[in-house]
């Protein structure tokens, strides 16, 4: 592992380097709750037994659990898909896409989407390329990495971060040498990662977020699915975690079909409908298997 070099923190990277979902401990629907929903963007009549669906399984992201999905998960159900949303791992970019891997040949059968949000984006990149069942790729504000990309190389690409201004460090153990568990600031992840969430929503989701490893966000990424799949990718206008240029390149670098939402970094939490109707959309888009 590459030799992290601590500098001083830019006031622009303080909005870049903690791009992962934090969705931890409230539920998307109470949010949605609290902020005023609307209805589904499509049809929640099931369609006809003719129409086989894929499965939907939706991956989230670091400092995060499933139930940012909430929403998201009930509106397609709605629609008649089947709909898994299974935990990441957090604990390196190869374990957390071998899991999903397996997770994929044991739990699915036929079709799948893959959806990931931010770091689960390069989960599904890596995950995707082993399973011949996966028939299309969504990305949510998420990260879409090239062979030998990482995380932290694409929103730091000159080491000009200090992580100690972002993180709580934890040892935990088993680790390899210099290997740590990442607990995001609770004075910083309110304001960064969830804006456009109710101020007592984000502070619950600081409290309960779940750590991802120092290993998790340096690791280079694999040969990319992306480039044998087609692609969509939903881009947050108001994100302040993933840039909007860094988004739009990542997602013309993989051939993606980009719809832009004004909307932070939590798309599926604080505009679910939009969310679900990219995934529709992407359906409806491939040609079945």
């Amino acid at each position: 592992m590459k030799i992290f070099r601590a500098r001083r923190l830019h006031a622009v990277s303080v909005l870049t380097l903690i791009g992962m979902l934090p969705l931890t401990g409230v539920s998307a629907t109470q949010v949605i709750d609290n902020a005023g929903g609307r209805q589904s963007v499509t049809s929640t009549a099931p369609s006809s037994e003719s129409e086989p669906k894929p499965t939907v399984v939706l991956v989230h992201g670091a400092w995060a659990d499933s139930s940012g999905w909430a929403q998201v998960t009930s509106d397609l159900q709605a629609q008649g898909y089947q709909v898994l949303a299974p935990p990441t791992l957090l604990r390196g970019l190869r374990e957390d896409s071998e899991y999903l891997a397996a997770f994929l040949r044991d739990r699915t059968t036929g079709p799948v989407v893959l959806v990931g949000h931010s770091y689960g984006g390069a989960v599904i990149t890596n995950a995707a390329r082993s399973d011949k069942d996966v028939e299309a790729l969504v990305y949510i504000n998420a990260f879409v990495p090239d062979a030998g990309d990482s995380i932290l190389g694409l929103l730091d690409p000159n080491h000009e971060l200090d992580p100690a201004d972002l993180f709580d460090f934890v040892q935990y153990p088993g680790a390899p040498d210099g290997d740590y568990d990442l607990y995001l600031k609770q004075s910083v992840f309110p304001g960064t990662i969830a804006n456009g969430i109710p101020a007592r929503a984000a502070a619950a989701m600081a409290a309960a977020q779940r750590p991802v490893t120092l290993s998790a966000l340096t690791a280079e990424s694999g040969a990319p699915a992306w480039k044998s799949l087609p692609s969509f990718y939903l881009l947050g206008t108001q994100d302040h975690i993933v840039p909007v240029a860094l988004q739009s390149a990542m997602a013309k670098n993989a051939g993606a079909k980009i719809t832009r939402v004004k909307a932070g970094h939590l798309p599926m939490i604080t505009n679910p409908h939009t969310v679900e109707a990219l995934i529709v959309k992407a359906d409806r888009s491939t040609p079945t298997k």
